[in-house]
């Protein structure tokens, strides 16, 4: 096949003209064209006066041959599309199920995977199944009674659950992970056009339903899943890895642990350090959540064709005077703001948005960067740092989500009334002053580069811009160690995902979830 990229379609044609331009650019006749397939889609928004989609497109041809001999341009080429191949090339055999802790991207994917060829692995889950935990949260955001160990967090799904479902991913992989993920996730019920587009999302409603999907493939092919179930200790023999505890009081002999425990397992973190588990700390960022009309978004970024395209996006840097870096991160056009706590006293927050994105506003983490070295290096300093914050947080809101508008965040004081920016949020909110929460070097940065975005996009600065605190949770604040094996300093022991430190929103989760069961692979049998 050939590929053939920088097709630009004009946002008023019809698709079909796709196989035309395909048959101009490579200077052969349309009827020689016998199938083509989307590669990737994506908008050019770069002249507001002509925004375009532009695609990339593999063809199946008649003289494939002697068309790409008289074609000379970059963009058209031979096709190779990388199969992803899982190899068992391992000897060993397993006395013993391997037990995946975590049914986030990483657990569900890694577990996929080894199910598939026969491991029949135990995935344990410290929250309830997709079903229950749903019922729960949307408790939480109407009551305010928070489940510790089922919340937007913790439970089957992980915390990308409660998200805008993002399957972008910055992540370089010459195996096909990426691709294999993304087909994945269309075996289990995703749109067929996330296969395609260039920023691909699936949305927290459906993304529910491809998750049940995946547990009962993985039950079908002979694994097991247990919720409500937390890891509390493990047992350690010789270096391996012997057993686990379960809630206090069960214990499952495995020589075999993939550690998929998302970025909020703090107790767990603290328990495998006590087990000499190497961790090291890690950068991460915090800061607020921005609320903006979606209509002004896509205004600013699409002009006069707003009403013809989805609901615009927008990626946002800034290097502050003080050397932090500042950008805009899980960004969620047509979204809630939701209340994502998972701890007594302490308040977090995160967005989330259908796949219609279809509510009246755009929100995004505005965070900023911080380091082991704001931490004096200390291996639980950034998650420290982040439980304070979260207190804080609880405590200037009185439990619920504090907001302010920018124009008050400027000015350092308390708002007294929201102006014309409506509310879309999930969970209770009180009026406050989030400079009393955030410490001043993240304040002042925040400031700074929301004098920079409003030069960017026009309003982003607007007096009535909504702001919520806090935003903490953008990435796991430690790594747990693993060799080029993949293992930890603990044979047999497997980390794996974000929690791990080892990746950064689902696609790469589940990525990593697929290279971890590789790695099994190479060293057990089925």
């Amino acid at each position: 096949m050939i590929r053939v990229r920088q097709i630009n379609v004009a946002i008023d044609e019809d698709e079909k003209e796709l196989i035309t331009k395909c048959a101009k650019k490579l200077k052969t006749n349309k009827e020689n064209i016998e199938e083509y397939k989307i590669v990737k889609k994506s908008i050019d928004a770069r002249d507001k006066q002509n925004i375009v989609f532009c695609y990339e497109v593999d063809i199946k041809a008649k003289n494939e041959d002697e068309i790409l001999r008289k074609n000379k341009s970059k963009d058209i080429f031979e096709a190779s599309n990388i199969q992803y191949e899982f190899k068992i090339t391992g000897k060993q055999k397993m006395k013993n199920r391997p037990v995946i802790v975590g049914s986030g991207p990483a657990g569900l994917f890694c577990g996929y995977m080894l199910a598939s060829y026969g491991y029949k692995p135990i995935i344990i889950e410290r929250g309830e199944q997709i079903e229950k935990r749903v019922k729960t949260v949307e408790t939480f955001w109407k009551e305010g009674t928070l489940n510790k160990e089922s919340n937007v967090q913790f439970g089957e799904g992980g915390a990308g659950t409660f998200s805008d479902g993002k399957l972008n991913t910055l992540v370089k992989d010459k195996m096909g992970r990426n691709k294999k993920v993304l087909e994945m996730f269309v075996e289990a019920g995703a749109p067929n056009e996330i296969l395609y587009l260039n920023k691909p999302h699936i949305g927290t409603d459906l993304l529910r339903n491809v998750i049940i999907n995946l547990r009962n493939k993985i039950i079908n092919m002979g694994g097991d899943i247990r919720y409500n179930s937390c890891l509390t200790n493990i047992e350690i023999q010789d270096s391996h890895i012997k057993s686990i505890e379960i809630n206090n009081n069960e214990k499952i002999e495995t020589e075999v642990l993939i550690l998929a425990i998302g970025h909020s397992a703090r107790d767990t973190f603290r328990m495998l350090n006590k087990n000499k588990i190497k961790m090291e700390p890690k950068p991460f960022a915090v800061g607020v959540r921005v609320q903006h009309p979606q209509e002004k978004i896509n205004y600013s970024q699409y002009g006069k064709f707003k009403d013809m395209l989805p609901p615009a996006t927008y990626k946002l840097t800034y290097h502050s005077s003080n050397g932090r870096g500042v950008y805009s991160f899980c960004m969620c056009p047509g979204g809630y703001v939701v209340n994502a706590s998972s701890e007594d006293r302490k308040l977090a927050i995160n967005g989330m948005s259908n796949h219609s994105r279809d509510s009246k506003n755009a929100n995004s983490a505005i965070v900023v960067t911080v380091t082991p070295n704001d931490f004096n290096g200390n291996l639980f300093g950034g998650l420290e740092f982040q439980e304070k914050l979260e207190e804080k947080t609880y405590e200037i809101g009185e439990g619920k989500i504090p907001i302010q508008t920018l124009k008050d965040f400027m000015e350092n004081k308390k708002t007294e009334k929201i102006g014309s920016v409506e509310l879309e949020m999930k969970g209770d909110y009180s009026l406050a002053n989030l400079n009393e929460i955030l410490p001043d070097y993240i304040a002042e940065s925040l400031k700074e580069a929301f004098i920079n975005f409003d030069k960017k996009i026009k309003g982003f600065a607007d007096g009535d811009t909504i702001l919520a605190a806090i935003e903490t949770r953008t990435s796991s604040p430690v790594r747990i160690l693993r060799d080029e094996l993949g293992q930890s300093n603990i044979k047999g022991i497997y980390p794996a995902g974000e929690g791990a430190g080892y990746a950064g929103g689902i696609m790469s989760a589940a990525m990593d979830g697929l290279k971890v069961a590789e790695s099994i692979a190479k060293v057990y049998s089925n």
